[in-house]
């Protein structure tokens, strides 16, 4: 039987003092930085996202994905020794598991490597009240769900499981490469039954899927350089 994984959402936010500092401090802060994220992805699914510009409150999303959560635990050890880190904050950060989903066979236990350009991640949290239902009533429930999710098939949707794990009880991530798709998406599901159930669906990301040197790139516009390209590019 394929293994689950753990699935970590990190969010960073860099010091508005960080952009003050000499081009060469910035590169070297890159560089260490990089190094840490090619020495996990070796063997495990990392993935970066760019968040300037789509929110005020974080600059870059790094998704990391391990059967083990101790490899999680040690690349985030690693990642928090390297200089950019000095500079940086954790405004958000989701942990989550996968598992198969109660109500369709469409499930996964892992999170796909990227395909599209955006990724739109919310923690999500149902009402008690739904948990009081009876299974087939929510099975019941779930299929309008699905079946409007079916309607868009250029948009994936990556569901994880944090019970017991992080503060929110889901974490969704659709991918897709037509943001208006997505609005649409959304906005029908508002209109089904399940989500009278909807306790809370905030903070919403909007993330730009890049490299990590692109990503980093991207916080203060200055490339890094042409050796620290390497797996990540």
């Amino acid at each position: 039987m394929p293994s689950r994984h753990f699935v970590k959402y990190t969010f960073l936010k860099l010091a508005p003092e960080w952009l003050r500092l000499d081009a060469e401090s910035r590169a070297a802060d890159k560089r260490e930085f990089i190094a840490a994220c090619e020495d996990f992805a070796t063997d495990h699914l990392l993935r970066s996202f760019s968040t300037v510009g789509t929110r005020g409150d974080t600059d870059l999303l790094l998704l990391s994905q391990s059967v083990n959560l101790e490899r999680i635990h040690e690349f985030h050890v690693v990642l928090a020794q390297t200089g950019l880190m000095k500079w940086a904050s954790t405004p958000y950060s989701y942990l989550a598991m996968t598992k198969p989903s109660e109500y369709s066979d469409e499930s996964r236990l892992e999170v796909r490597p990227a395909h599209s350009k955006y990724l739109f991640v919310y923690p999500f949290v149902k009402t008690r009240e739904w948990y009081t239902l009876p299974a087939e009533e929510r099975y019941r429930i779930m299929q309008e769900h699905i079946k409007i999710g079916r309607e868009y098939p250029d948009i994936d949707l990556n569901t994880s499981y944090s019970f017991g794990l992080d503060d929110q009880e889901f974490v969704v991530a659709f991918e897709t490469d037509e943001p208006s798709d997505f609005l649409d998406l959304v906005q029908r599901l508002r209109t089904t039954e399940s989500s009278l159930y909807t306790k809370r669906d905030t903070p919403t990301f909007s993330c730009i899927s890049m490299p990590v040197p692109r990503a980093l790139a991207a916080l203060d516009g200055e490339a890094v350089a042409v050796e620290a390209l390497s797996t990540l590019a």
